[in-house]
């Protein structure tokens, strides 16, 4: 799992393996703090379905069904991920620790914390190689 998918709650995390990174984020926008209920099957013109769009609902939708019916799931405030993805997002851009803190509403020594790890993550990936 990449570093920003990393930082996603549990339950987002669990989304996005499921039916992408965008699915999990939509719902994190829309519905973080509640309790949502997925149903067992997705239907056209539900909501679920109008946020995501059929493919990623029905993965969602399969994913946490139980039996013939659906689940409740709560889905939790993602304000701290949604940082930590912009400040991946601007360090990746070039920007310097201080200027990424800053776009991202983050002190800038998370940035610099997250600019190592970035280090970190490229130089494991460099002695491992390449997979395909």
């Amino acid at each position: 799992m990449s570093s920003i998918g990393s930082s996603l709650p549990s339950i987002l995390a669990e989304i996005a393996d499921v039916a992408g990174a965008e699915a999990a984020w939509a719902l994190a926008r829309t519905q973080g703090g509640t309790t949502i209920y997925i149903p067992r099957e997705a239907e056209d013109g539900h909501w679920l379905t109008e946020l995501v769009g059929k493919e990623a609902a029905s993965k969602i939708c399969n994913h946490f069904r139980v039996g013939n019916t659906g689940a409740r799931i709560p889905i939790p405030l993602a304000k701290q991920s949604e940082q930590r993805l912009r400040l991946h997002r601007a360090l990746e851009a070039g920007m310097s620790a201080p200027q990424a803190a800053r776009a991202a509403g983050m002190h800038e020594r998370s940035a610099f914390r997250a600019r190592a790890r970035m280090r970190d993550d490229d130089e494991i990936d460099d002695r491992q190689g390449k997979l395909l």
